[in-house]
């Protein structure tokens, strides 16, 4: 479903993708690791042009969207669905109205409509009672799910998640994983997940790339993975400061 080809991308003097290549298989769950810094995020944003690259291409169902106008973009766009890595909710609107918002903004759906799959999505990430509460009242768990619920609404092909469990302690998340888990197996959309919560990530994950010193290593499944002798990945594995990565 999305094909990533020699990309490049800079800030200034820092290079922080030094020609990326990689695809992301359709319908499954592919996990993006890498040490802090090592533009995991900055990928993730090229995938669906939130960034452009300084060079390369990326294919969403063989388009390259980096050549794309901004109603094309548009487009494109609506095949995403995205998990932000604090969840970015709407402090001033209710749990219910956050997840109803792109329904408001993106489609002519009816409010009667909107009143019915809302609860729905809320009851399917374990939230069926707090749509009326805000951001505020609900744990850092309570809002992940309600930042997913946000982000299945539209039915999207293609959902992105950046570290959805930072800032979790480990039984949050390993249920964070576990929803993610059981949402892909009820909406079968290829999932793309930033994380370096290893190896509790591998357990949702189809397949696990590697991305350091600015390209992508490896990309296998997890059980290849681990398995690796490829010292960037062991060095990674086993949490060593000396080795081939280049620590930021």
């Amino acid at each position: 479903m999305i094909r990533v080809a020699n990309l490049h991308k800079s800030f200034h003097a820092q290079k922080v993708l030094n020609g990326v290549n990689i695809e992301f298989a359709t319908g499954k769950i592919t996990t993006i690791v890498g040490t802090s810094g090592c533009g995991k995020t900055v990928l993730l944003k090229h995938l669906n042009a939130l960034l452009l690259p300084d060079k390369g291409e990326v294919f969403v169902d063989s388009v390259d969207i980096t050549t794309l106008g901004q109603r094309d973009l548009y487009q494109i766009r609506g095949k995403f669905g995205v998990l932000f890595q604090g969840a970015a909710l709407l402090d001033s609107m209710t749990v219910f109205d956050n997840v109803a918002f792109p329904l408001r903004e993106k489609t002519k759906m009816s409010e009667s409509a909107i009143n019915k799959k809302v609860p729905e999505r809320l009851e399917q990430v374990g939230l069926g009672e707090m749509g009326h509460k805000f951001p505020a009242e609900l744990s850092g768990g309570m809002k992940k799910r309600a930042g997913l619920a946000r982000a299945l609404i539209m039915d999207p092909e293609i959902v992105l998640f950046d570290e959805p469990t930072t800032g979790l302690d480990p039984v949050l998340a390993t249920s964070i994983h576990q929803l993610i888990a059981r949402t892909h197996a009820d909406f079968g959309f290829t999932g793309i997940v930033v994380s370096h919560t290893i190896p509790q990530v591998f357990d949702i994950s189809d397949y696990v790339a590697m991305l350091a010193n600015g390209v992508v290593e490896e990309v296998t499944p997890p059980e290849i993975f681990r398995a690796s002798q490829n010292p960037i990945v062991q060095q990674f594995i086993q949490g060593k400061t000396e080795g081939p990565i280049q620590v930021l």
